[in-house]
């Protein structure tokens, strides 16, 4: 029997239930991206059980690549990934920008794409639901997950997007009250999309206890088998085994978390780097971790 728009659609749907890996992006002495290390950390989430990753996440320092490194990191993923994984592209900036970022992950074999919350410091609730419509119009052979961090946007304009472009299939949603959640993704359709929680472990369980599937993890380019614990503890219910995982993890993603996220990235190079797995450089506007943080980190490895 061929397969249907509308199945497809499904499946990559269901896929979105689970941990979305967001990888960090490595650079090299140069401060080059590094294709060597990039590649196998790829491998290594999928390898894992991870069965979706999104490169050009904010993880992967997104705003601080350029068009083509963002472009590279996208191919390095889909070449990684061979098929055992979808593949969601981080795009964003102008609408141009990003209509052509989504039509580039579409010929490079990406499943789907992100669609980052628009940076414009004059954000309307309807311009943000044609800025998406228009992008997501661009590739209708794409599913599209919007990436929601605007408490203004509401389940009312979720849905109305969803009217408007068939192929708007997930959110990633991050803002921090799991109560405006719940009520933005019953007023959007429960069942209308897969509702990912977009603020990582820390969050997950309560977002989890009212409505997301899945949630979005850098934590994961370090300790895969942790983050799929806690999703499966989750997936059935168990609360006890997720608060379990929720305490191992916790020393870790609070580093991150600390002044405003400032060290989200540099505290999971860190420790990447402490593992032999890629150097800890990142770019501004993120920074070097201090000597006593590179020591915290290290002390948070020893709870995974």
């Amino acid at each position: 029997m061929p397969v249907t728009s509308s199945s497809r659609f499904d499946e990559r749907k269901r896929r979105l239930s689970g941990v979305v890996a967001i990888p960090v992006t490595p650079f090299d002495a140069d401060g080059a991206v590094d294709p060597d290390a990039y590649a196998k950390l790829v491998d290594r989430v999928i390898d894992g059980g991870v069965g979706v990753v999104t490169p050009n996440g904010n993880t992967g320092e997104f705003y601080a690549l350029d068009e083509a490194e963002t472009r590279h990191c996208l191919e390095l993923t889909v070449k990684a990934a061979a098929g055992r994984a979808s593949v969601v592209a981080g795009v964003g900036h102008d609408v141009r920008t990003a209509i052509g970022a989504a039509r580039h992950a579409g010929e490079a074999g990406a499943d789907l794409i992100m669609i980052h919350q628009p940076v414009h410091p004059y954000v309307s609730a309807e311009g943000w639901v044609e800025y998406h419509r228009a992008i997501a119009a661009a590739v209708p052979e794409l599913g599209v997950v919007p990436y929601v961090r605007d408490a203004r946007i509401d389940g009312e304009r979720l849905a109305r997007l969803a009217d408007a472009a068939e192929n708007v299939i997930g959110v990633k949603y991050a803002v921090p009250d799991p109560a405006r959640f719940a009520a933005v993704a019953r007023d959007a359709g429960i069942d209308r999309f897969t509702w990912i929680a977009g603020l990582a472990e820390l969050a997950a369980p309560g977002y989890f206890a009212v409505g997301a599937t899945g949630f979005t993890s850098g934590l994961v380019n370090v300790a895969p088998s942790l983050s799929l614990e806690m999703f499966h503890t989750l997936r059935h219910g168990d609360f006890r085994g997720a608060m379990a995982c929720w305490e191992r993890v916790r020393p870790f993603e609070e580093l991150r978390a600390a002044d405003g996220n400032a060290n989200n990235v540099s505290v999971v190079k860190e420790a990447l780097a402490q593992l032999g797995f890629c150097r800890a450089d990142v770019r501004p506007p993120s920074r070097a971790l201090t000597g006593a943080e590179r020591e915290q980190v290290c002390a948070a490895l020893t709870f995974f």
